[in-house]
């Protein structure tokens, strides 16, 4: 199937389709949702998607997870220094010069390929900057200023791969919309997660409207005892979600017909997510919510059946 997508999409330098191919192999293997949504794409637009997928996965990498799970300066400066070295080379690579990193080579090729604007790449270098040091947010506002570079530039540069029957001008803020409201759940299903990393995403002034600081947070996770303002809290962040999905929806309608089945499904399977969430009575600070497979599978077929109509 991948060379399928490559021949279909044009590419024929074998450096190049190698880059492609572990761009692919890296949203296979960590993007289960979003991949499962790209494979509802017609064949010529999936390598692009996946080579945007799969930058975003390497420097997210180099945030979370370069040099295992310790602590202190040292990996911290190890940290900065790879990002830095990224960040170079996708600069380098976006003025025309040769890139030894697949990644760095396939969304190099993508950007030039699509017309993506090389700012919204500035922007997400940022945010991935600032992962490094700062560990949580007062107010929804700084967590929203932070998101533009982390998620919502993802929506506008997947915006020119998928096409759209309006002016890009008018998709653009119910995409970025988008790219916020699936962070946003991301960060309501990691909350565990987060909080071993030392990070807590959710807003200080949502969880102390409800009574929750981070030292609550802790102890729930440290001893795996509920608490009830925990779950108020929960309860309001899903509900903030679920008013950014709305923010969003007008978008759909206005991508091109054979992308629309491959939004809808990726918009469907995230909010799954928050519905697993809820029914798990908001236990995510204990563990992560898993939406069923098979459940994936029927959305899935849903948008095959859409994507063969369009």
């Amino acid at each position: 199937m991948t060379r399928r997508e490559l021949d279909a999409a044009g590419i024929t330098d074998p450096a190049l389709r190698a880059a492609y191919t572990e761009c692919r192999r890296l949203n296979a293997r960590h993007g289960r949702t979003y991949f499962l949504a790209t494979r509802l794409l017609p064949p010529d637009r999936r390598p692009a998607v996946h080579a945007l997928y799969g930058f975003a996965r390497r420097a997210d990498d180099i945030v979370d997870h370069l040099g295992g799970p310790s602590r202190g300066p040292s990996l911290g400066a190890d940290r900065a220094r790879a990002l830095a070295r990224l960040e170079k080379r996708l600069r380098d690579a976006l003025a025309g010069r040769p890139a030894a990193e697949p990644v760095v080579r396939a969304v190099a090729d993508t950007a030039g390929r699509y017309g993506i604007d090389p700012a919204y790449f500035t922007d997400f270098m940022a945010s991935m900057r600032s992962d490094l040091t700062v560990t949580g947010y007062a107010t929804y506002g700084e967590l929203r200023a932070y998101m533009h570079g982390s998620a919502a530039v993802i929506g506008l540069q997947m915006l020119p791969v998928l096409g759209t029957v309006t002016s890009r001008e008018e998709a653009a803020p119910h995409a970025a919309a988008l790219g916020v409201a699936f962070q946003l759940t991301n960060f309501l299903r990691d909350v565990g997660e987060d909080l071993d990393r030392g990070r807590v995403y959710l807003p200080a002034d949502l969880l102390a409207a409800h009574g929750v600081d981070r030292a609550l947070l802790q102890w729930s996770r440290r001893t795996g005892r509920r608490d009830a303002r925990i779950t108020a809290a929960l309860r309001a962040a899903e509900d903030l979600t679920r008013a950014v999905y709305r923010e969003a929806a007008p978008g759909l309608a206005m991508l091109d017909p054979l992308a629309r089945p491959c939004i809808r499904t990726a918009h469907v399977l995230y909010r799954g997510i928050l519905d697993r969430i809820a029914a798990e009575g908001y236990a995510v600070v204990h563990r992560r919510a898993v939406v069923p497979g098979r459940t994936r599978a029927a959305v899935a077929a849903g948008g095959l059946a859409r994507l063969t109509a369009a």
